[in-house]
């Protein structure tokens, strides 16, 4: 057998490779992967000896491929889509179901605004089964364009290159504090300039409700300091805020009980957008069977 037929093993590499041009880094993928850095490198180096070429380019500003590399995307990003619908239409078969639709979803589409509409997608359509997986906003682009997922919900201002998409809803961020919070009291909106400038317990830098508060804050010209702490989840930010680690930016719906029964408190900001669209997205010019009626159906739940 050459040394440069992939085996079956290379395929978590292979993935890696794919996930570190979508996210920039070699970290960033990493932690997609959940390995440490020196695990991915090597895992790189093993499927970049077992092709014969290098794959990537490093450097201090993050991994971007080689010409070889640009090359191999396309086939690598087709393998681990076949092994997506192969994975996928196992499912189906095993649940007895006619056909599956394939869903990725922000955190805050997951937990807030589709468990509804998908419950009542799924009262017309019984026989259709949901597959969701939830993860942050870049994630889910990339499970879509990858073919790792039929549709995906994210939030954002709409311009997905290679993909298409529409609007579902609209949210808010809100900073919200602890009750004995200093922004707690005061009855004057905060300025934008200071809740930029202070240290806030944020999500990690893939996520769309970070992204959106960093870019509203770029917008009104003001550089946003280093986050505090840093949380994967956003029930992980609200438990660290009511234990008073400080504020954070969140989903409005994310606190809605919170902010009814006191136990969080909403600090209004002057001079900062906060509003975002949520919407679906879908590669252009292929779609599943039920796709299109699962995106008209959340699209006016």
């Amino acid at each position: 057998m050459s040394d440069r037929q992939l085996l079956p093993g290379d395929l978590p590499a292979l993935g890696l490779f794919v996930d570190v041009v979508e996210l920039g880094s070699l970290s960033a993928a990493a932690r997609r992967h959940r390995i440490t850095q020196p695990s991915a490198s090597q895992a790189i180096a093993r499927l970049e000896r077992r092709l014969g070429v290098a794959l990537l380019h490093r450097g201090p500003r993050g991994s971007r491929p080689s010409r070889e590399g640009e090359r191999l995307l396309g086939p690598a990003r087709e393998v681990l889509a076949a092994l997506d619908r192969l994975a996928a239409e196992a499912e189906a078969v095993q649940a007895g179901a006619r056909s599956l639709v394939r869903v990725a979803a922000s955190y805050t589409n997951a937990e807030y605004v589709l468990p509804v509409r998908v419950a009542g997608f799924g009262a017309v359509h019984p026989d259709v089964a949901v597959r969701l997986t939830v993860a942050n906003s870049e994630e889910v682009v990339a499970a879509v364009r990858a073919g790792g997922a039929d549709i995906g919900f994210v939030e954002g201002p709409g311009v997905f290159a290679g993909l298409q998409s529409r609007r579902i809803g609209r949210d808010e961020l809100v900073v919200v504090v602890a009750p004995g919070h200093p922004w707690a009291g005061p009855s004057d909106p905060l300025p934008a300039s200071t809740l930029a400038g202070t240290p806030l317990l944020l999500r990690e830098r893939e996520s769309g409700t970070r992204r959106t508060y960093e870019e509203a804050a770029a917008r009104a010209g003001h550089p946003v300091a280093e986050p505090y702490g840093v949380m994967t989840s956003t029930e992980a930010l609200k438990a660290a805020v009511r234990a008073g680690l400080g504020a954070t930016v969140v989903s409005r719906l994310a606190v809605q009980d919170e902010l009814r029964d006191g136990t969080l408190v909403r600090v209004p900001v002057a001079g900062l957008d906060l509003g975002r669209e949520l919407r679906a997205i879908w590669p252009a010019g292929r779609r599943g069977p039920f796709v299109g009626e699962f995106i008209r159906h959340v699209s006016t739940g």
